[in-house]
């Protein structure tokens, strides 16, 4: 009886090891399989095609008018406040739509045959959240990627999940789960959250 007690402590303790093993290595593998399962981000044809929107700055030049070339940031509302003109919604025009909205407008008898280009000075910026070390918002950069924001961030924290990410656009009020690689697009104004990895 002395001898067989410790016998069956023992294997029970084997039994119960092996068990919280196997749910460890089923955790494991079901975080992986579901960062596996998430689809890769890609840039539709529609985000391809740049949209002003508010904190872009933009650099207008009217030739031959030195008094309304300057920079001109996008306010909260989508406008900008231009000389002459007063207020100019800007939001959701591309670059090609503002000129000749300001155009057909400077040429309604403020100046004659103008001619007008409109330029991104600075991209609205971006945002990132969650398991970074130094979460805010960054000026946005061409060819903005997940990883190349998370190193701007300082890096994961150690509680990062390195294999997932949620983004959400300016213009959607949902965020959206993402598999995280190096080829992750960022666009301007979206909000970044790494989030927790499941232990």
């Amino acid at each position: 009886m002395t001898m067989s007690r410790p016998f069956r402590l023992k294997a029970s303790a084997r039994r119960v090891s092996g068990v919280v093993l196997a749910v460890v290595l089923f955790g494991a593998t079901t975080g992986c399989s579901q960062a596996g399962n998430l689809p890769t981000r890609s840039v539709s044809a529609e985000q391809a095609v740049y949209r002003l929107g508010s904190g872009d700055m933009l650099k207008i030049t009217v030739y031959g008018e030195e008094n309304l070339t300057g920079s001109y940031p996008v306010n909260g509302e989508g406008q900008i406040s231009f000389p002459l003109l007063g207020t100019v919604d800007a939001k959701g025009k591309t670059q090609r739509e503002l000129e000749a909205a300001l155009t057909a407008r400077l040429g309604d008898g403020f100046v004659n045959n103008p001619s007008v280009t409109v330029e991104v000075a600075n991209f609205r910026p971006y945002y990132i959240l969650g398991e970074v070390n130094k979460a805010g918002e960054f000026p946005f950069v061409d060819g903005l990627t997940a990883f190349s924001a998370v190193a701007r961030a300082g890096g994961f924290t150690y509680r990062a999940d390195q294999k997932r990410v949620f983004i959400r656009h300016h213009d959607s009020s949902a965020e959206e789960a993402f598999r995280l690689d190096g080829g992750t697009p960022v666009l301007p104004g979206d909000t970044i959250r790494i989030p927790e990895r499941r232990f």
